[in-house]
């Protein structure tokens, strides 16, 4: 294997395993909310306040497991 076949198989695994466990970190906040407002309907616009605010947060990971994806695959 050379090193530009083992770069992006690196790069490729970087983003794939990066972005997927923000992707269900995402699914499970908007689960977990929607099960909160449907107890407490009285509630949601703090809880949906928070969880947009988590959901950003977890965005920001895979955000920032792409750019090392980019670094790793360039540099």
């Amino acid at each position: 294997m050379d090193a530009e076949l083992m770069n992006n198989l690196a790069a490729g695994m970087t983003i794939a395993i990066g972005v997927a466990l923000p992707a269900f970190a995402i699914g499970k906040i908007g689960s977990e909310a929607m099960k909160a407002i449907g107890r407490n309907p009285e509630a949601s616009s703090k809880i949906q306040t928070s969880m947009i605010l988590s959901i950003a947060f977890a965005e920001a990971v895979a955000i920032y497991v792409l750019i090392i994806a980019i670094l790793i695959k360039f540099i």
